[in-house]
């Protein structure tokens, strides 16, 4: 009898977690409803009957919501509130993997990375170094891979995956054996509602841990701090981190931010029984991740750097702080409180060129601080434009300080877009 033979679950949102959740559910025999509001994905979820969990008689186990989807603000979704109305569980998939894993008997352990920004980086290193150590693991959740999609471990093996906030807001059992919260910047307040709903939903990485789990986390910021005075009042091990100050050495790793990410994958791996010399070749030969302070391009002395995954103003500040000057090419859809944050980095700004959705308004507080600047509106004006300005300084940064949908399917899309014009092709 498989691990799901009797359940019956209802997954919405078939998009990069919600299609391999269902697909993987069924595989493992439960009895799998989809729902998609859009029908080009209804469409494409062949094998499965399509359904409204609303519509779907008898009980349900849970519903699989995508991460995207909310259930309670700005607005929840009729599905999410027809199963709240009725008590059916709202479940994310790694919620769903740790349950199937526990079932199928593995004793694998879970390492969870939230925070801000960060979290990608230090979840790609924390697997590099796994591997070198040659511990079995599988990462994925909200980088690369949806957790479903992920193997069943044996029991030596370690699960490391990249934690939204909008997949812990959905853990039910879930217990991390070692996790970490990085840091703490205003973002998706339209979701959460304010910062302290935001920094609760955060906290959950550290929910259901005990006197045998480890608990990590920065203490770079204000807010982070706060949660650290909070943890000590458990009956948990901390270890603090922080990047103030330092440097890895390593080439994909610049920047303080990089050395708290090392720092906190250095941290986990310790607490997964890795060994220091193992930690500290994963963290030399780390590859790095595209989009993130990425070497794209260099052309007559001027260096392109590729920060696309930067949809915020704390993650563009940390691209900043690594160059003495720059041109800035930034803008897309603003989150709260715009580039203001930023001011400390004005200087070092050459020029400026915006795009995007917002672009007029960060052109508006760059002119009211004396930086020169020019709304291009799109990349493909913008790039050309930089790389003209960018002779003295040498630096060309894309760091956009805001989410990339205005425009771009994604940040992944506007990268790749930015490295194509740097390389001097066409989008």
């Amino acid at each position: 009898m498989s691990i799901c033979t009797g359940k019956r679950y209802a997954v919405v949102g078939l998009g990069k977690a919600g299609l391999p959740a269902a697909m993987r559910l069924r595989e493992l025999g439960a009895e799998v409803f989809v729902w998609d509001d859009s029908p080009a994905s209804r469409a494409a979820a062949s094998g499965f009957t399509v359904a409204r969990p609303s519509d779907i008689a008898g009980r349900l186990e849970a519903v699989v919501l995508s991460p995207g989807i909310p259930h309670e603000r700005p607005q929840p979704h009729p599905e999410a509130a027809w199963a709240v109305a009725h008590g059916v569980p709202i479940l994310t998939d790694a919620e769903l993997l740790y349950q199937i894993a526990r079932a199928a008997g593995s004793r694998a352990r879970f390492a969870g990375i939230t925070g801000t920004n960060g979290k990608s980086t230090t979840t790609a290193l924390l697997a590099h170094i796994l591997t070198l150590a040659g511990i079995p693991n599988a990462a994925g959740g909200n980088l690369g891979p949806a957790a479903l999609a992920l193997p069943i471990l044996p029991d030596d093996g370690v699960y490391v995956l990249e934690m939204s906030s909008y997949m812990l807001e959905r853990l039910a059992t879930l217990r991390f054996d070692v996790a970490v919260m990085l840091n703490l910047s205003p973002d998706h307040l339209e979701r959460h509602g304010d910062m302290a709903g935001y920094a609760a939903v955060k906290r959950e990485i550290f929910a259901r841990q005990d006197e045998g789990c480890m608990a990590v986390i920065g203490i770079d910021d204000a807010g982070s701090r706060f949660m650290a005075d909070w943890l000590r009042t458990r009956n948990v091990p901390v270890v603090e981190i922080s990047g103030l100050g330092a440097a890895t050495g390593a080439p994909a790793l610049p920047g303080e931010h990089n050395a708290q990410n090392a720092a906190a994958a250095a941290a986990m791996a310790r607490a997964l029984g890795v060994d220091e010399a193992v930690i500290a070749e994963g963290i030399r030969s780390f590859p790095g991740l595209a989009h993130r302070q990425q070497e794209v391009a260099v052309r007559d002395g001027v260096r392109f750097i590729n920060d696309s995954k930067a949809t915020n103003a704390d993650a563009a500040s940390r691209a900043m702080a690594c160059y003495e000057r720059f041109v800035w090419i930034a803008g897309g859809v603003a989150k709260t409180g715009g580039i203001e944050e930023l001011a400390p980095f004005f200087p070092r700004i050459e020029k400026a060129f915006l795009i995007g959705q917002d672009g007029a308004a960060f052109a508006r507080t760059l002119s009211a601080a004396g930086v020169a600047n020019e709304v291009a509106g799109t990349l493909e004006r913008a790039v050309p434009a930089a790389f003209a300005a960018a002779s003295a300084c040498g630096v060309v940064l894309f760091s956009p300080a805001a989410a990339s949908f205005d425009q771009f399917a994604n940040f992944e899309a506007r990268g790749e877009c930015f490295a194509a014009l740097a390389q001097g092709g066409a989008a």
